[in-house]
């Protein structure tokens, strides 16, 4: 690294998540957060009252010993107390841990354990998973419960209880807030798909600060705008969502815990509310548009930016809500290791304005260009980096002020990570014009709904059934989902294997959501030359 001249700035000062909030409350105190409560009501705050929440939650986290380098999960749906727990938790120099709801229970207890978290903060209404995580974990000594009722009205086996709201009311409506040094770790999430246990990625306060300026200038944020973020805030940081809206002073939606049968919840709260800027996969923007079809009057969402994120948003579904409602979906990629956003296809380049209409609608749905400040690279197997020129297909690797260096107590990162460069095992091309498009996977993990699931670990817990003698698991396509496991099994001669007994092995090691759609009962799987496990020819039989 080159050193020239020292500078005059403040380049002592640190990039930190609670100055964003503090900025927000000073300049924007009216800006509303609306959010949605557990008996599905509307409330309303804004930025200058949760300042002083916020405040009162830092203090009362210090009361109970928590401090800098100490962890704290949250297991909590897009709420207001999850928002306030963004920026109270972080200000301590504490870590903030992401508890993915969608983990089997065995892998939320690792995640808490190989993070090392003493405390969590639990709503009420996901009390019963806490009580099962509770008998796993080895390291949480306190738990905080984030409920509406008092104390006394919930009954729950977990010890050394506390309740957020009666710690807030005993806490100083003002913190002494203290500098954060900017590398230390604001967040922690675990990656739910490579091969074996979850994988912890660290965030640091600098990361999250610079993934934010980034978001907000790539998105075109400001303090008019009216932010929901739909994908859950235990994920990423919900893309960064929550954070750009406070960066840049606009309102802020949090639809609380929904279903996918409360869809008209959200669909019409982006109406109502004149949401501009929401988040989600194509499987949760599929029925919003349903939704708004069946109703007697088309809204106008001129101004809305939908980030659709985990898959290739299909063309039906920009077209639709292009010349329905107006809005535009923005496909965006990234994945855990990348804070996330890495790129956006937020409108064409001036220079491919002479494209035909249905030319510039392909290239619309591609992953689109790199945010500024990230580097990406193309390279063979032999790891020889490829030209960008639209034809040239290899993995693709990355780096940049929110790209991980390495996963979180890992004795060995070597396969993810060259020189400071992520792997990140999907095959890419990229255009002339610098446009991202990925083609393919590296390994044979599935990814469903956004979230991913590993066909190793799979079959190996199908291998685990006594009757079972062979076992591949693969990913087929699916219109909501993506890609869903399908098992094909070999049984053992006169077994009487059932697909009942098969999904019992897994049951307990794998969460609901991630078991095979189908179980193909067959006499033999095929081999490669070398005795692997042919899944390509399994994908094309199955096609």
């Amino acid at each position: 690294m080159l050193r020239g001249i020292p500078s005059t700035m403040g380049d002592d000062v640190p990039l930190m998540t609670t100055t964003m909030l503090r900025h927000a409350a000073r300049t924007f105190p009216e800006s509303e957060i609306v959010h949605r409560g557990a008996d599905g009501t509307w409330q309303r705050t804004d930025y200058g009252r949760e300042w002083e929440r916020v405040s009162r939650a830092a203090g009362a986290l210090e009361s109970l010993g928590i401090g800098p380098g100490d962890v704290v999960g949250i297991l909590d749906w897009n709420s207001i107390r999850h928002f306030e727990l963004y920026f109270a938790i972080p200000g301590l120099a504490a870590t903030m841990l992401q508890m993915n709801l969608r983990l089997a229970g065995e892998d939320l207890a690792y995640v808490v354990d190989h993070a090392r978290a003493t405390w969590v903060c639990v709503d009420e209404s996901l009390l019963p998973v806490a009580e099962q995580l509770a008998a796993r974990t080895d390291t949480v000594t306190g738990w905080i419960v984030l409920s509406d009722r008092p104390l006394s009205e919930i009954d729950t086996r977990l010890p050394n209880v506390h309740h957020y709201e009666d710690l807030l009311a005993a806490a100083a409506p003002t913190y002494d807030w203290q500098d954060v040094e900017e590398t230390t770790a604001y967040s922690a999430c675990y990656t739910t798909g490579t091969t074996g246990r979850p994988k912890g990625v660290y965030y640091s306060h600098r990361a999250i600060y610079l993934h934010t300026m980034a978001l907000v200038g790539t998105l075109s944020i400001t303090y008019r705008d009216v932010v929901m973020p739909i994908t859950p805030m235990f994920h990423a940081q919900s893309w960064g969502l929550p954070q750009a809206a406070v960066y840049a002073g606009a309102a802020l939606v949090l639809p609380g815990r929904f279903q996918a049968e409360d869809i008209g919840v959200v669909a019409e709260a982006i109406v109502t509310e004149g949401v501009t800027v929401a988040n989600g996969a194509p499987s949760l923007f599929t029925p919003i548009l349903e939704y708004y079809r069946a109703q007697p009057q088309m809204p106008d969402l001129s101004r809305a930016r939908l980030v659709s994120g985990s898959t290739e948003p299909p063309l039906s579904l920009m077209k639709g809500f292009h010349d329905l409602t107006g809005a535009d979906v923005i496909h965006g990629y990234g994945a855990t290791e990348t804070t996330p956003l890495v790129t956006a296809n937020r409108m064409l380049k001036a220079s491919l304005d002479g494209l035909s209409e249905e030319a510039g609608w392909d290239l619309k749905r591609s992953q689109g260009l790199p945010l500024t400040g990230i580097d990406f690279r193309i390279v063979d197997a032999a790891g020889e980096e490829l030209p960008h020129d639209g034809h040239s297909v290899g993995e693709l690797q990355m780096r940049g002020p929110w790209i991980t260096r390495a996963y979180h107590d890992q004795p060995d990162n070597a396969e993810r990570f060259d020189d400071g460069w992520w792997k990140s095992g999907d095959v890419a091309t990229i255009t002339a014009d610098g446009y991202l498009k990925l083609t393919d996977r590296l390994k044979d993990v599935i990814k469903s709904g956004g979230e991913w699931i590993s066909s190793i670990d799979m079959e190996n817990a199908i291998l685990d059934h006594p009757q079972v003698a062979e076992a591949a698991v693969i990913g087929v396509p699916d219109e909501k989902w993506q890609e869903r496991p399908v098992a094909y099994v070999v049984a053992r001669p006169e077994s009487g294997l059932t697909r009942g007994d098969v999904l019992a092995v897994l049951d307990g090691r794998f969460a609901k959501w991630q078991l095979p759609d189908r179980v193909i009962f067959t006499d033999v799987l095929p081999r490669t030359s070398v005795g692997k496990l042919d899944k390509k020819l399994l994908r094309a039989q199955w096609e």
